[in-house]
């Protein structure tokens, strides 16, 4: 078969440890991967010395790739290639109208993660005929999988704590002298990070109260640290789902939309006695949390990358036959010609 060019479409400093396995993947079959980073909210530094950047449009076209990976909402129309997306994060149900199932036009190829995903999709993919969806699990989560990552041994318990940025969700400032305190007084050791987006003012007060037993972490691949913990405490974001797969108790702040495999507190006081609840690992929240995890992401074997791969060979040979054509939505195609400078050439 003849290699393969694909390109990967970045805004986001998240997208890099979603977007890495799949890189692996791709070089292991012999093929190549080009990155294109875009937007005002991307750190060029993530990108190691050994990744290939593409850094115009010109650039794109000659490259030619057969497809275009995403994690956001959007990818430019007039970039060559079928146009993939892989899913920045799982459905963290932050609103009633959730714009995880919304349908932008962009994209030929929806890789879910999931059945519990999955289902919705292939709704929306009879509904609007014009996109395919494959099940093939998160490229995110390959790494928990690989035969040289495993979730670590702690002297003391590790408590990961990690918070949505959205404000009316956000856990964030509310328990912030909560953290500090039991962080003083409790034998654990606290790991906290946050979403790229977190206002930063919050950041800036967490980096303050930092000590020899609460550490605060800046990064663009958070699954070490998701290894490393042994319960982790969170709001309404889709890291806590990433944790539950890990087979590991999530203890949560006033979540929206609490699962019964989470253990959920409205109050500030509650985290402690919740917090003890999780590291002694009841035996009924454990089998909840596998029921839930399941649905979410059965795949365990580190592969899924290779089955985002497969299901684009899939599309290109046989899967786009009998799609409807897309709407143009001009006005959303015209502003992303315009971020790019390019217009129709």
């Amino acid at each position: 078969m003849k290699q393969r060019k694909y390109l990967f479409y970045v805004e986001q400093n998240y997208t890099f440890a979603i977007l890495r396995p799949l890189q692996k993947a791709i070089q292991a079959r012999g093929d190549t991967v080009a990155w294109f980073l875009t937007g005002k909210e991307i750190d060029i530094n993530y990108l190691h010395e050994d990744e290939a950047r593409l850094f115009s449009v010109e650039q794109v076209k000659e490259y030619t790739p057969c497809a275009v990976f995403v994690t956001g909402n959007i990818v430019p129309d007039f970039f060559p290639g079928i146009k993939v997306t892989v899913f920045h994060g799982f459905d963290a149900r932050k609103r009633a109208n959730d714009d995880h199932y919304f349908i932008r036009n962009y994209f030929d190829l929806y890789c879910t993660q999931g059945p519990d995903t999955t289902s919705r999709y292939q709704q929306l993919a009879e509904q609007h005929g014009n996109f395919r969806v494959v099940e093939t699990g998160w490229t995110k989560l390959d790494p928990f999988f690989y035969s040289n990552t495993a979730t670590t041994s702690n002297s003391k318990p590790v408590i990961l704590y990690s918070s949505t940025f959205t404000k009316k969700l956000t856990s964030a400032p509310h328990i912030l002298k909560t953290i500090e305190e039991i962080s003083k007084t409790s034998n654990y050791q606290w790991l906290v990070t946050f979403h790229p987006k977190m206002d930063s003012i919050v950041v800036e007060n967490y980096k303050r109260i930092q000590h020899e037993n609460l550490t605060f972490i800046e990064t663009d691949d958070v699954i070490p640290l998701l290894l490393k913990a042994d319960v982790m405490l969170c709001d309404t974001s889709s890291i806590l789902q990433e944790f539950l797969i890990l087979n590991k108790p999530v203890v949560t702040f006033r979540n929206r939309l609490p699962d019964d495999c989470m253990i959920n507190v409205t109050s500030p006081e509650d985290i402690l006695p919740a917090l003890e609840r999780a590291l002694s690992r009841p035996p009924e929240l454990m089998k909840k949390i596998q029921h839930y995890t399941e649905r979410l992401h059965p795949y365990h074997d580190g592969k899924s990358s290779e089955r985002v791969l497969d299901a684009v060979d899939w599309f290109i040979e046989e899967g786009y036959k009998g799609l409807k054509k897309r709407s143009l939505d001009l006005v959303r195609k015209f502003k992303i010609r315009k971020a790019l400078g390019y217009y129709w050439k």
